[in-house]
């Protein structure tokens, strides 16, 4: 071993020790380790920031805007009424949610499967109260599961083909993979079922800006305009689209009379529906019935405007006044859409209530009016919400851009990372996302964390580290059963892959699989399936695959919590990989 090839295996080893430590935030530590290769003169000072133009970069972060634009769609909430009452548990989210992902996996890019789904688990999360950490990284790993399966897949599969036709003049097909794949998947959906088990109870995610202020329900009032489908429809029929989770307090008809009615009433269009409840519920009943806010003006009811909620204060002029008095609209340029007052209940109408300090808003800016107006008016913004009111993004769009996303990589038109970028640009582009909406998607803490990784880990390659280990382990195996070569050869790709990337991983294993068959006399196939196992088996850290990093904020983990699932699936993936592996690609041959 040279000095290079020390510093080289130290610097990594440092690492995983200050991820492992975790006292340092994930980005940090990978900023600190880039610092140090260049200087200590592994990283080359005018190569220290390619890692930050990977392709893996901007498909981590093309696929967090795709996965907000399915979010914001509507969409998402088609996916899940259907099941949403059953899945109460983590377990049974797991069922549904690894089981579709994994099975998607297997028809297109796996990053591609998990990003339709996260937006579906963390509706189930907040709707039946559960922890969405519970069920990430395991929709994560069935996601790497699912890649197994299949040629397109998984990246690893796809070079380990023409690494196959390089040497036998026939690379595999589209199905070859499946035999072994559909074993290895059905076993792991299986331990991820009581595997999530194993992760901690006390890991809090990022999380949607409607979840992070709890607040009391909202009370807002909405207008039944004549063109809606809920027209002659019952007020049960318009509750259900909340799923139990708001209702219908009261109706004003004939201009200023109120109702409380039963739910059998039939609406009328004009009615004024005054809502009550929290503000995803009220987006699906007002998306649903197709209401429109009451006392908006018509350019706001048809334009797509953010949402803001913001706190009265004790010197904001509203206090005393009501928001027809104060002239929100015309004056300062405020839709109210609706109105939370904790601890007390709110009986008279919205544009009558007089504002106290303490009062949460929930409005939108007139179009045109100034940024600063919340300030204006004396009120303390709190988060922006995912809730819009007034025209509905068609949600056909956002599914419409990512099928042609997924036919694209199917057919192999374009690289996977031209062809993500071209997604999100199409989300924008299109009006299902604002450019501040998908800046937010964007967790920017791990694709600073992935590209300073990607210079670092590189480090090993550069000095013939790689090369190294790589003669150990084929030194070592020329002594094993032939049985367990494999075992050893899909241990050292798992091994391998966090410190590569998958792909890389392959280039270096498979020659080497290929290599230790040919000198033993065995058939090349189980080896080289071997390596594709294991280079698309990376369960131990949340760098070495981009599913694992995609799920790594919104999770809320940590670099020690994947182990904690990983560890045992990937004994699991060992055993009965090799033992597949073996029956279907027969030794010798």
């Amino acid at each position: 071993m040279t000095g290079e090839q020390a510093l080289a295996f130290g610097l990594v080893g440092a690492v995983v020790a200050l991820l492992v430590w975790d006292r340092m935030r994930y980005d940090v530590v990978a900023l600190l380790a880039l610092v140090a290769g260049v200087a200590i003169g592994l990283i080359p000072a005018d190569e220290a920031f390619l890692g930050f133009a990977d392709d893996i970069v901007i498909i981590i972060g093309s696929a967090l805007v795709v996965s907000a634009g399915i979010a914001r769609s509507g969409v998402v909430d088609a996916l899940v009424r259907p099941v949403a009452g059953t899945l109460t548990t983590p377990t049974r989210q797991i069922a549904f949610l690894a089981g579709a992902v994994g099975v998607l996996s297997a028809l297109m890019k796996n990053i591609g499967a998990l990003a339709i789904f996260l937006p579906v688990a963390a509706q189930l999360a907040r709707r039946h109260r559960t922890s969405s950490h519970q069920v990430l990284m395991p929709m994560a790993f069935a996601s790497l599961l699912g890649g197994l399966m299949t040629l397109i897949g998984t990246s690893p599969n796809i070079i380990v083909s023409r690494v196959r036709e390089e040497i036998t003049g026939r690379p595999f097909a589209m199905f070859d993979y499946l035999p072994v794949g559909a074993g290895l998947m059905l076993a792991g959906w299986a331990f991820l079922l009581v595997g999530w088990r194993l992760l901690p109870k006390t890991r809090q995610g990022t999380r949607p800006a409607e979840e992070s202020f709890a607040v009391e329900d909202y009370i807002s009032e909405v207008v039944l305009p004549p063109g809606s489908s809920f027209v002659g429809r019952t007020v049960a029929e318009l509750e259900a689209l909340a799923e139990g989770e708001a209702e219908v307090v009261s109706l004003i008809r004939e201009r200023f009379r109120r109702y409380v009615p039963a739910n059998d009433w039939a609406l009328q269009d004009g009615d004024i529906v005054v809502l009550k409840g929290d503000a995803p519920a009220l987006q699906r009943i007002i998306r649903g019935a197709g209401l429109l806010p009451v006392g908006a003006p018509a350019e706001a009811r048809s334009a797509d405007l953010p949402v803001h909620e913001a706190v009265v204060l004790a010197d904001s002029p509203l206090v005393g006044q009501t928001a027809r008095r104060a002239e929100l609209g015309r004056r300062r340029g405020i839709n109210l859409l609706a109105v939370s007052r904790r601890g007390a209940e709110i009986v008279r109408r919205i544009q009558h209530l007089v504002f106290r300090e303490g009062d949460l808003l929930l409005f939108q800016r007139s179009p045109g009016a100034d940024h600063d107006v919340a300030a204006e008016a004396g009120l303390l913004p709190l988060a922006e919400r995912n809730l819009q009111i007034g025209r509905r993004r068609p949600a056909w769009l956002p599914v419409a851009i990512l099928a042609a996303a997924m036919l694209v990589l199917a057919l192999q038109l374009a690289p996977v990372a031209v062809t993500f970028l071209a997604a999100a640009l199409a989300m924008v582009a299109s009006g299902v996302l604002k450019p501040d909406e998908a800046e937010r998607a964007i967790e920017w803490p791990i694709l600073i964390l992935v590209g300073a990784l990607i210079s670092v880990s590189g480090t090993l390659q550069a000095t013939g580290g790689t090369d190294l280990v790589a003669g150990w382990l084929a030194g070592a195996s020329r002594s094993l059963p032939p049985v367990l070569c494999i075992t050893l050869i899909m241990a050292a790709a798992m091994a391998v892959t966090p410190f590569l990337n998958n792909a890389a991983t392959v280039l270096v294993m498979a020659p080497i699989g290929a290599g230790l068959a040919r000198e033993l006399g065995l058939n090349p196939d189980p080896f080289l399936m071997a390596v594709a196992v294991g280079a698309g088996s990376d369960f131990l850290t949340p760098v070495g695959h981009q599913c694992n990093t995609l799920v790594m904020a919104p999770g809320g983990y940590r670099f020690v919590d994947y182990p904690r699932v990983g560890a045992p699936l990937s004994l699991l993936i060992l055993t009965l990989g090799t033992w597949l592996i073996v029956v279907v690609w027969p030794l010798s041959g």
